[in-house]
């Protein structure tokens, strides 16, 4: 059945427009980004269809381009749309961490810090540079390793930290693994950094780990 037969409260963007983007199922948001179905088949079946072919909307939207394009109804166009959706996404929860204080949001920098490192396929380590207000200065990807494990280097951390003139950082690391309990290992490095970052007097306020679908804080835990 074509989109235009059903019910007007029932199509996805009059239904956006009259109850907001958090009433519609995942089928009806992508059956908007989609915009058209293939023959016999409308867009929110589409949608239905591809949700279940990729497992989720996660998969879908963390796809790679073959893997993407290899579904019917989608190409290359829709492939390079989704990713701008994604990739807005991300600027827009970094600017909204950026416009305040990091640390009276932190739901915010979990939501960014997962954004960023949640579905990388090795191991990342990424900082967040902060001014003496605790505001987000700049953030960077510091190292990336094998999968398990990254090799972190203080004097690295130290360098730039003085280069964004920070007074305080946040760190963090993902665990492609999708666990995010933070290990020996994590726990080790995250003091040698802070006594490493203790000599030039720069904070370390936080260290976060992000997994599959939980983001663990070491000040949380009081490890801090």
């Amino acid at each position: 059945m074509s989109l235009k037969m059903l019910p007007e409260e029932s199509r996805p963007r009059e239904k956006l427009l009259a109850r907001g983007a958090q009433s519609l199922s995942d089928a009806e948001l992508l059956a908007i980004f989609l915009r058209t179905g293939l023959q016999g088949m409308n867009a929110i079946e589409l949608a239905d269809f591809l949700l279940r072919e990729f497992g989720s909307l996660r998969s879908l939207l963390s796809s790679t381009q073959t893997e993407f394009c290899s579904h019917k109804g989608l190409g290359s166009a829709k492939f390079a749309q989704l990713q701008a959706v994604v990739e807005m996404t991300k600027r827009y929860l970094a600017e909204t961490l950026k416009r305040g204080d990091a640390l009276t949001s932190p739901e915010q920098t979990k939501h960014y810090l997962s954004s960023v490192l949640r579905d990388r396929h090795r191991e990342a380590f990424y900082v967040l540079f902060l001014d003496n207000q605790h505001r987000v200065i700049s953030d960077e990807v510091l190292f990336e390793g094998t999968i398990d494990a990254a090799s972190v280097y203080p004097r690295e951390v130290v360098k730039r930290a003085m280069h964004h003139n920070a007074a305080a950082l946040i760190l963090a690391h993902n665990h492609p693994s999708g666990v995010a309990e933070p290990s020996d290992a994590d726990r080790r490095i995250t003091r040698r950094l802070v006594d490493a970052m203790a000599l030039v007097d720069i904070r370390i306020l936080d260290h976060f780990v992000v997994g599959d679908g939980e983001v663990v804080s070491f000040a949380e835990r009081g490890w801090m």
